[in-house]
């Protein structure tokens, strides 16, 4: 599946070793069993935070195993070809029922793979369900009152 080009330029950014060590970006792809309908995919960076995470957990805790186990244990690293395209094993394609057509989300420090039919069904469902609460003119850039930064 091919990546698109402002994607790959994140994973570029993201990979220490690139291109260095490294002719092509790295990525890695989260797939545990709590990401029902899409992969996560994570710069090598990013995926780095999350691990150092992880190891800040106290040894022996429920968290620091179950954290270890849903996303360190349920991750892959792969590299994007000099084309921009990534394999997505069999088994990865069979989790997020992926077929045909792919869509990828940006999501901040990561994005989402997801089949393009059930993308459309979930997030239009999610996205109604969250303005029908919302008072009416919403507007969503009021999510990031109170941010830092903002």
């Amino acid at each position: 599946m091919s990546i698109p080009a402002d994607f790959r330029r994140v994973l570029e950014s993201g990979d220490p070793d690139f291109p260095e060590k490294n002719a092509n970006p790295r990525m890695v792809v989260l797939y545990g069993a709590h990401l029902k309908n899409c992969l996560h995919a994570y710069t090598i960076e990013a995926m780095a935070e999350i691990e150092a995470g992880i190891k800040a957990l106290p040894r022996g805790s429920v968290a620091r195993d179950q954290a270890s186990r849903m996303i360190l244990g349920k991750s892959w690293e792969t590299e994007v070809d000099r084309d921009g395209r990534i394999i997505l094993p069999k088994d990865r394609r069979e989790q997020i029922k992926l077929e045909g057509e792919a869509v990828m989300v940006a999501m901040g420090d990561f994005f989402e793979i997801w089949n393009a039919e059930t993308h459309a069904a979930v997030e239009t469902a999610k996205i109604e369900k969250f303005l029908a609460e919302m008072p009416d003119g919403f507007d969503p850039l009021t999510l990031l009152d109170g941010a830092k930064g903002a």
